[in-house]
C-alpha cells in the first residue's frame, strides 16, 4: 500500500518572526517531513525512515535552537543577556509583560517544541501503517515496531517535558492532535498532569527500548535514544513532581530509576572533565543523551545530524562564540554570557578545573582589546572589552576542527544528559529519604579534583549540581531554585507564584482562547 506523507503545518498559525530575516512559519513543513514522497508501507526495510525523521527535527536545532536556549539561560543566575535585545533583558528581569508575550523568540520556542509533537506524532501514524503490513509469526519486526515507536514517543515526551518547565499549564497533543480541527481547540492540562504524562510515556519507552548504552548501540544508530535515557526523563519528571517535599512518593521513583542506572554498571565518568565537553569527549560512556552533529573529518559539505540526512548544522554553538577580534574560527555573537556570580561561585569553592572548563576569558572591564590565550592556544580578544567571558563548555578549539572548517563547534556534539547528572540525582533522592548519599556524590567530586566529603547534606548536592551543570544551558539550575523554593531570595525580580513560567504567546492566544 502507498501513501502520501502529508504536511503538518506547525500549530496552523501565521507569525511573522523576526531573526536577521522574515520568516513564515505557515510555510514551513515539519523537518521530517519529506515533500509529497511515496512510501510503500509493506516495505518493511523503510520503517525506520519516520523514526530518522524525528532524530533530525530535534537534532537539527529544534531542540538546541539558540534562541530557545538563550531565553533559557538568562532566567537562571548563570548567564546575563549579551545583547540589547528587550525581550531578551525582560525575561531576564521577569517581566512577564506585553513585551514578553509578543516576543517573537517565545512564540518561536513554542513552535519549536509543539513542531517535535506533531512531528512524533506524523510519525507515529506511519509507523501504525507499517505495522498493519507485519505478520502475525514476524516477532522480530513487530519488537522492532515497538522500540522505534518507544524512540519517537521519547522525544514527543521530552518536548512536552520541556514545554511544562518553560511554559507550565500547556496541552498534551497526542495523535489525534494532528488534525487541524483539534489542534485549534487544543486546551491546557496542568504542569502536574503533563509530567505524569512524561511518566506513562517513559514506562513505555523503558518497557521497548534497547538495554543498552547510547553508544553501544550498533552503527549506523550509535548514540540513539535508549532504556536508560528514558528512566532518566522519568527521574527528571518524578523529581520536578516531588518538589521540595522529602515525604513525597515520587522521590522513591526518582531513587529507583536512577539506582537502574547506576546498577547497570554500563555507564562511567569520561575522566577528563575539561575535553569532556570537546572532540574526544563525543558520545563517550558518560553519555546518556547526546544531540549529534559530524562534517566526517572533511574540509567541505553539510555537516549532519544524528537523523542522517543532509540538514545545515544548527547554532547553538555559534551564538555562544565570543565577539572576538581576530576572528574566525573561535567567534559569534556572544549572545549568551556566563555572569560574574557563576565564577565567583566556582572560584570560591576552589573548584579549579570546573573554572578552567565552564568559563573562558575573552575581556576586561575598562580594557579593550585585551588579549587571552585558551587552554589550547588560541588567541581571544574581546570586542572593546564588552563581554568578559564567554561558555568554555561551547569552546571548541581551532586544534579539533576539522581542516579547512570554520563552523564554530560544527563537530561537536551538544551534551543534554550525562551520568554525572544521574549520580547527582540519585544522591539528592538518597538524602530525601534519610539514606547516606557519600558514594555516588564522591565519583562526580573526585572527576572533579575535589576531596571527598563524607555526610554529604542536601545542600552541598544542590550546590554540586550547579557547579557540575554550570552553563549546560537545559535550565537546571533555574529549575532547582524554583522547586528547592530558592529563587525569590536567589533571583533579582523573581516573584513567587508569578515567575515560575514564560507566557504562552500572544499569537498563540489569539489563534486559540483556550490557552488565555
Amino acid at each position: 500500500m502507498k501513501q502520501q506523507y502529508k504536511l503538518i503545518i506547525a500549530l496552523g498559525v501565521m507569525i511573522s518572526i523576526l531573526a536577521g530575516c522574515s520568516k513564515n512559519f505557515l510555510d514551513q513543513p515539519l523537518q521530517n517531513q519529506a515533500p509529497a514522497t511515496e512510501i510503500d508501507y509493506a516495505n518493511l526495510s523503510l520503517m525506520y525512515r519516520p523514526v530518522s525523521g524525528v532524530y533530525r527535527t530535534a537534532s537539527s536545532g529544534t531542540f538546541g535552537k539558540w534562541i530557545s536556549v538563550a531565553m533559557i539561560t538568562v532566567r537562571s543566575d548563570e548567564s546575563e543577556p549579551g545583547n540589547d535585545d528587550a525581550g531578551q533583558i525582560a525575561i531576564h528581569n521577569f517581566q512577564n509583560n506585553v513585551t514578553v508575550k509578543g516576543y517573537w523568540g517565545i512564540n518561536d520556542m513554542w513552535i519549536s517544541l509543539y513542531g517535535v509533537v506533531l512531528g512524533a506524532n506524523s510519525a507515529l501514524a506511519e509507523l501504525e501503517e507499517f505495522g498493519k503490513n507485519i505478520s502475525a509469526g514476524d516477532a522480530q519486526n513487530a519488537k522492532l515496531l515497538l522500540q522505534y515507536q518507544a524512540e519517537v514517543r521519547f522525544f514527543r515526551a521530552l518536548a512536552h517535558f520541556w514545554i511544562s518547565r518553560h511554559f507550565g499549564s500547556a496541552p498534551i497533543l497526542g495523535i489525534e492532535s494532528n488534525d487541524p480541527n483539534n489542534l485549534a481547540n487544543a486546551t491546557k492540562s496542568s504542569v502536574e498532569d503533563l509530567k505524569k504524562h512524561v511518566i506513562e510515556e517513559m514506562d513505555f519507552c523503558i518497557a521497548n527500548l534497547e538495554d543498552a548504552r547510547p553508544n553501544e548501540v550498533a552503527a549506523p544508530r550509535q548514540g540513539a535514544i535508549t532504556k536508560y535515557t528514558a528512566l532518566m526523563l522519568k527521574a527528571k519528571a518524578a523529581m520536578d513532581l516531588a518538589g521540595n517535599d522529602n515525604g513525597s512518593p515520587y522521590w522513591d521513583v526518582v531513587l529507583d530509576c536512577t539506582n537502574q542506572i547506576i546498577a547497570s554498571n554500563k555507564f562511567s565518568l569520561f575522566p577528563d572533565y575539561y575535553q569532556l565537553f570537546k572532540k574526544p569527549g563525543k558520545l563517550c560512556n558518560e553519555a546518556i543523551l547526546e544531540f549529534q552533529y559530524s562534517d566526517f573529518g572533511i574540509g567541505t559539505g553539510d555537516i549532519v545530524t544524528s537523523g542522517g540526512a543532509n540538514e545545515t548544522w544548527g547554532n547553538f554553538y555559534l551564538f555562544q562564540g565570543p565577539e572576538n577580534t581576530f576572528g574566525a574560527p573561535i567567534t559569534g555573537p556572544g549572545w549568551m554570557v556566563p555572569t560574574q556570580k557563576a565564577v565567583d561561585f566556582l572560584t570560591s569553592r576552589n573548584d579549579t578545573l570546573r573554572l578552567r572548563t565552564t568559563i573562558q576569558r575573552c575581556g576586561v572591564d575598562g580594557e579593550p582589546n585585551t588579549t587571552f590565550v585558551t587552554p589550547d592556544g588560541d588567541a581571544v580578544s574581546g570586542n572593546a572589552g564588552k563581554k568578559k567571558y564567554f561558555n568554555g563548555k561551547s569552546y571548541f578549539p581551532k586544534s579539533q576542527m576539522s581542516e579547512g572548517r570554520q563552523d564554530y563547534g560544527g563537530n561537536n556534539n551538544v551534551r543534554v544528559i550525562r551520568y554525572a547528572e544521574v549520580l547527582l540525582t540519585n544522591a539528592e533522592a538518597k538524602i530525601r529519604k534519610g539514606q547516606n548519599a557519600d558514594d555516588v556524590f564522591n565519583i562526580v567530586r573526585t572527576r572533579a579534583k575535589l576531596d571527598a566529603l563524607t555526610n554529604v547534606t542536601l545542600q552541598q548536592v544542590l550546590d554540586e549540581r550547579r557547579a557540575e551543570l554550570l552553563c549546560e544551558w537545559w535550565g537546571e539550575r533555574f529549575n532547582d531554585l524554583v522547586r528547592t523554593d530558592q529563587a525569590a531570595t536567589v533571583l533579582p525580580g523573581f516573584v513567587k507564584g508569578q515567575s515560575e513560567y514564560l507566557p504562552v504567546p500572544q499569537a498563540q492566544e489569539d489563534a486559540n482562547s483556550n490557552l488565555k
